[in-house]
């Protein structure tokens, strides 16, 4: 199955719309894990392994593992979801967005080197950067549009034609990009009523929402302005909530018992 068909199957066999962000920070493993050479990858297995019933997708975020030398980890790890949790697929956050020629080479990056599902990217330098993921017709492309960080407004929201920037990139990705059915919007759940308006937009164009957990997100919100008519079309990650939820030996239990609660808190308002 190509990456839109997984994601609605889990949506809808699984009954869940969590994406289990893996971010990992290893000052914050167990200290039994600290210690060990292969330390990442064991921490991100045993939180894929824990929480996977209740995922319909994993967000591996690469500058995590870039940033301590650990890709060979990261390339492992999605192989193990592959292998060990077939159907659900794997969202590379990278945020890639360069000129054709170098974003060729991301798209290989992302969906060959990793084997990833998905992958977010940033429109800011138009379709012909978009392009190279765009035409990996299998592969889901997860446009950045209005973004759950405090500063995001800064651009996102100048008005452009009478209209806030997000939503011309909103509304140009589903008309325009969008020819493979495969195109994801990123929208923050710190703004609602946003999401809302673009839920208006785009009609049934799936969104990727982080914010909710750490960043203060409004979940009953989020539930209200984003589902679809049949309750689904959202993609909502949370992240350090999960992976953290313990910081001893029991910390993947802890994290199962985190996806489970946040899986069911969703559940409540579909």
């Amino acid at each position: 199955m190509n990456f839109i068909d997984q994601l609605r199957t889990r949506w809808h066999t699984a009954n869940t719309l969590l994406c289990v962000g893996l971010d990992p920070e290893p000052l914050r493993f167990p200290a039994h894990l600290q210690s060990r050479p292969d330390a990442v990858f064991e921490f991100c297995r045993a939180i894929v392994d824990a929480t996977a019933e209740f995922a319909c997708a994993f967000k591996p975020q690469i500058a995590h593992f870039a940033a301590i030398n650990a890709e060979d980890a990261l390339r492992r790890l999605i192989e193990h979801v592959h292998i060990a949790h077939p159907g659900i697929p794997v969202i590379l956050d990278s945020k890639r967005g360069d000129i054709g020629s170098t974003a060729h080479h991301y798209a290989e990056e992302a969906f060959d080197r990793f084997r990833a599902d998905a992958v977010t990217i940033n429109p800011y330098m138009g379709k012909d950067s978009a392009q190279p993921f765009l035409n990996r017709a299998d592969k889901g492309v997860i446009v950045l549009c209005r973004t759950s960080n405090p500063g995001s407004g800064e651009f996102q929201n100048l008005v452009v034609d009478g209209l806030p920037l997000y939503r011309h990139v909103a509304r140009r990705v589903a008309r325009d990009w969008n020819t493979h059915g495969n195109c994801l919007l990123v929208l923050g759940a710190t703004w609602p009523d946003e999401l809302a308006r673009v839920r208006e937009d785009v009609g049934d164009l799936p969104f990727l929402v982080p914010g909710i957990g750490a960043q203060g997100g409004d979940l009953a919100a989020v539930m209200r302005a984003g589902t679809t008519a049949d309750g689904t079309g959202l993609v909502i990650n949370s992240s350090r909530a999960i992976l953290y939820a313990s910081s001893g030996p029991d910390f993947a239990e802890a994290a199962a018992q985190a996806a489970r609660a946040q899986r069911d808190a969703i559940n409540a308002h579909r």
